[in-house]
């Protein structure tokens, strides 16, 4: 790699982990000053853990149990899971955690800043992220207990109205009826040519719900972070490779300063349009999986190197997305008119700055970009790879153990690229683009494949596919994207693609045995689920697990027994999964595509109402079956969640010689990478 390409690694490895604070304090109110409480124990102690317990007068366990909710902690920036959005509380008494603090005045301030949040657990709505009014957890709506739902929406709808994205936003309700917009930007004040809606700050609602009420912008949420990432853009700037990447870098710098969302989604445009590069990167607020409305991002970023041989699989999978997209259970007016072919790189992933790393991305979110200029699509191959030793694998019976082993992470790797390039790349939103423009034909609509009769919603001008669905919008993509995959994995010329099989149809063949391991691994993933649901709320609290739980039960309503689970007696012990191998083209096929047919056609034409009861039909979880038995023996078989210890990167400014360091994937080696980080 060219000592340049090394310098913008190090820059996007800096700008992403600099908003790390942001996800911190999108998550608690106690999450910052957990944060720093543990890097003040390793800065008082040098990461001499043992003279520390020793100072402290803990036990080993006590301290094996501090460092595992360290190493937790920092895992997903903050105190709640960021697969499942649930609290988690150290394993060790709180007496331990007070004696640690007592060891140090800077530790013991922090530790006092929390308030007890650590282990509080007497209320079980805060155990759980959610909105204020249902009593849940969330920093979305800083200081807003009394926010309602119908306030939150009217406030959105308003903002939908003015033009105003919510992704880089909070909410407040303060005590005289005011609503503030906070607007996250390194600069305090507004722009002195205006913001995105203009120069104007405060207004007054003229209708709905909030009629009368005012509602402010108030610029600098994160400003602080904001700055300091925003100077590392800068430098990023200088070292472009090409006029696309000094652009991007341009927009995301006006973007984190001044609080702009359109300049923001201009640098996705650049992004886009920065083909092949070998360092490849993204950060900011992006994905709105966490906010309870589902319209508010949390920070994010990325810096990682091109895998060349991963990435030539991905790129033939680009060039047959064309006469693959037909396939799909829909006709041409709900496809976009023209495939936009994107990159799809295979990336070896130096840093990933979020509450949680995932195994593939697609973007930019804006339907506005992607529906007329195009995304791209990144599969993060030693994420896909990653494995803790000596890992178990409930639920798949024994026949099938040895062909889901052996062929996992090649069905992974299809699903994910599956799942990212047409999943979430196709489809068409019918919508009416401004007042009387329309981008199908109004006079003669569609017809909808699910009435035989024509369309009769669409999307009207500023609504986009999140403002419409809202909360529900990003497990519904979620499941429809998994079901694009799986639908278009029994296609065999996609399998050849990644060397399995010749592309003829061949069930009891390698490439059948990808597949079988593909619609087991997603059974397998639909029962694990589980543990993301929560009895006391009846609430998911994870999009991919909801939607893939709801795919399970596709499978298990096929009929022509395509899929059943096998267990011995009323505690479902030994729970198993049986899935028909020689059915998967028939019964399997055809239960997916029914499935998918319907969230797409919903979503394709605005149909809210009828699209969400439908998910929440497929997502429901019976309370004594599954919510009971099912959940029980899953949490019994539960697996640990893997963390990962991420390398820091270092430059020289004199001689511009870049150093990357490593650690050691134990929790000690957790606690020091980021206390090296400095941040």
């Amino acid at each position: 790699m060219r000592c340049d390409s090394r310098w913008t690694l190090t820059i996007f490895d800096r700008a992403s982990f600099q908003g790390s604070r942001i996800v911190a304090r999108q998550t608690s109110p106690e999450s910052e000053p957990i944060f720093d409480f543990i890097l003040a124990l390793h800065k008082s102690s040098g990461g001499d853990w043992k003279t520390l317990q020793a100072k402290a007068g803990i036990s080993d366990e006590d301290l094996d149990h501090f460092l595992q909710y360290a190493a937790q902690f920092l895992g997903n920036n903050g105190n709640y899971k960021s697969f499942g959005d649930s609290k988690f509380i150290p394993r060790c008494p709180e007496s331990a955690f007070a004696a640690l603090a007592a060891t140090s005045p800077e530790a013991q301030k922090f530790y006092q800043a929390t308030s007890g949040a650590i282990f509080s657990a007497d209320n079980p709505s805060l155990l759980h992220l959610g909105y204020p009014e249902q009593g849940h957890m969330t920093t979305y709506y800083p200081d807003s207990p009394d926010i309602t739902k119908v306030e939150i929406d009217a406030v959105s709808a308003w903002m939908e109205k003015k033009g105003l994205l919510p992704e880089n936003t909070r909410l407040a309700k303060k005590k005289d009826g005011v609503f503030e917009i906070w607007i996250a930007s390194a600069k305090p004040t507004i722009p002195s040519e205006g913001g995105d809606i203009g120069k104007e700050t405060t207004f007054e609602v003229e209708d709905g719900v909030l009629a009368g009420k005012t509602i402010t912008l108030v610029y600098g949420d994160y400003s602080k972070e904001l700055a300091a990432v925003t100077a590392s853009i800068r430098k990023a700037a200088e070292n472009a490779d090409n006029e696309n990447q000094k652009k991007m870098h341009d927009a995301y710098a006006k973007s984190f300063e001044e609080g702009s969302l359109l300049a923001f989604k201009d640098s996705q445009r650049f992004w886009i349009r920065d083909k092949g590069p070998m360092v490849e990167s993204n950060v900011g607020f992006i994905e709105t999986y966490r906010d309870p409305a589902g319209i508010r991002a949390e920070w994010e970023g990325f810096a990682a190197v091109v895998n060349l041989d991963r990435t030539r699989a991905f790129g033939a999978l680009v060039e047959a997305a064309p006469s693959l997209i037909p396939h799909l259970p829909w006709d041409k007016e709900f496809e976009k008119d023209s495939f936009l072919s994107p990159d799809f790189t295979s990336l070896e992933v130096l840093t990933f700055a979020g509450s949680g790393i995932p195994a593939g991305i697609n973007i930019p979110n804006y339907d506005d970009i992607r529906q007329t200029e195009g995304f791209k699509n990144v599969s993060l191959g030693n994420v896909l790879s990653a494995k803790a030793p000596d890992e178990k694998i409930p639920f798949i019976a024994e026949k099938d153990l040895d062909v889901y082993k052996r062929y996992r992470d090649g069905a992974f790797e299809v699903q994910v690229g599956l799942h990212e390039l047409t999943g979430h790349g196709c489809g068409k939103l019918l919508q009416e683009t401004s007042p009387g423009k329309f981008n199908f034909d109004k006079e003669n609509p569609p017809i909808s494949p699910l009435t035989g009769k024509p369309v009769t919603t669409w999307y009207k001008p500023g609504q986009t596919w999140s403002s419409v669905f809202g909360s529900w919008s990003g497990s519904y993509e979620e499941c429809r994207a998994e079901l694009v995959a799986m639908y278009l994995s029994c296609e065999f010329p996609v399998l050849k693609i990644f060397g399995f099989g010749d592309g003829s149809v061949d069930i009891n063949g390698e490439a059948g045995d990808v597949l079988y391991a593909s619609y087991l691994s997603m059974a397998r993933a639909g029962l694990t689920a589980l543990e993301m649901w929560d009895p006391k709320s009846s609430k998911w609290g994870q999009a991919h697990s909801q939607a893939r739980f709801s795919i399970l039960k596709c499978f298990l309503e096929a009929g022509d027994d395509f899929c059943k689970l096998d267990y011995n007696g009323d505690d479902l012990k030994d729970l198993k999964i049986s899935l028909d191998r020689s059915k998967i083209l028939t019964a399997g096929r055809k239960a997916v595509g029914d499935y998918l047919q319907k969230l797409h056609i919903y979503k394709s034409t605005a149909d809210v109402e009828t699209g969400t009861k439908f998910y929440a039909d497929m997502t429901h979880v019976d309370p004594e079956f599954w919510g009971k038995k099912v959940r029980d023996e899953v949490l019994r078989n539960k697996q640990p969640r893997k963390v990962f210890v991420q390398a820091n990167t270092y430059v020289d400014e004199a001689t511009g010689k870049v150093t990357l360091k490593h650690y050691d994937a134990t929790l000690e080696g957790m606690i020091q990478s980021w206390a090296e980080r400095d941040v």
